[in-house]
């Protein structure tokens, strides 16, 4: 006989488990609720209350839950921002600095840049910066260029489902990364299955809410500069890899077109392609508040 105190109602299942190793037949009860539970959110659940019950302070495993956006005055964590400017050395990043001051001054918001000034900064250091301020939102803006001087547009990129795959692997290689990829969770300590299976689960949230973003944020520039594609592309850029970071790298526009080249150049064009990102990241969080991290 087997008992079971449940916490709240579900349905019966019992599973037939063929011989494996040393053991033989048997069944396997799995109990299962009415409506189905986002799996990643509910062991993020179970590892809060169980630190919570743990003895000494309190575990940062607290998930990231939706949340209303942050207020200025601080009673509310603002949203950040990360605008990774360009590549770098010879490359201004003007814009990518417009950006920044575009929204430092919208109540509620930050940003911090990857780069403060034309030097370079590996790919994955500009990740980490991101991650290390616990940033809501990533912004790469580049300048285009193509060998033949009639392409033109401007395009946003979000991460395709192969460079996800690419990435949860890469991720969990490097060990010194695993305790704190997504929420605060341990996956060092997880089953090599489940944490892959948790760490594709925040991946694909983080296409899905990366597709969005991008979305408001092609509609902005749209009104400023003609789009090379209507819309939003995919590609395994190595800056969209952030596990758990909506991620976007914005082509502004041409640098190899003569007349997109003369707007790169001006100052007006810089202020108008910065106030187009920043108009679109602002509706973006209007209709997506970020993910609140305690």
């Amino acid at each position: 006989r087997l008992v079971r105190d449940l916490r709240s109602e579900v349905k019966p299942a019992v599973f037939a488990l063929r011989p494996a190793a040393e053991y033989g037949h048997g069944l396997a009860p799995a109990p299962y609720p009415p409506v189905p539970l986002d799996p990643l959110m509910a062991l993020l659940e179970s590892e809060r209350a169980r630190a919570a019950a743990a003895p000494g302070p309190p575990q940062s495993v607290t998930p990231r839950e939706r949340a209303p956006q942050g207020r200025a005055d601080g009673s509310t964590r603002q949203v950040t921002v990360a605008i990774d400017p360009g590549h770098g050395g010879e490359d201004p990043g003007a814009i990518g600095r417009k950006l920044k001051a575009r929204v430092d001054a919208e109540p509620g918001m930050r940003a911090m840049l990857t780069r403060d000034d034309d030097y370079y900064v590996a790919l994955g250091q500009r990740v980490q910066k991101a991650r290390r301020v616990q940033a809501d939102l990533f912004v790469s803006v580049h300048a285009d260029a193509f060998r033949e001087p009639t392409a033109r547009g401007s395009s946003v990129f979000a991460l395709s489902e192969s460079g996800a795959t690419s990435a949860a692997a890469r991720w969990l290689a490097q060990k010194e990364n695993d305790a704190d990829l997504i929420g605060g969770v341990d996956l060092d300590r997880r089953g090599p299955v489940l944490a892959r299976t948790l760490l594709d689960l925040s991946q694909t949230a983080q296409i899905s809410d990366s597709l969005k973003v991008g979305r408001h944020v092609l509609d902005g520039i749209g009104t400023h500069n003609a789009l090379h594609k209507p819309s939003v592309e995919q590609a395994g850029f190595a800056v969209l890899k952030a596990p758990d970071i909506p991620s976007i790298l914005v082509e502004t526009a041409f640098i190899s077109n003569p007349d997109e080249e003369l707007k790169l150049r001006s100052d007006r064009h810089q202020q108008k392609f910065a106030d187009s990102i920043h108009a679109g990241i602002v509706r973006y969080f209007a209709s997506n508040p970020r993910l609140a991290r305690a």
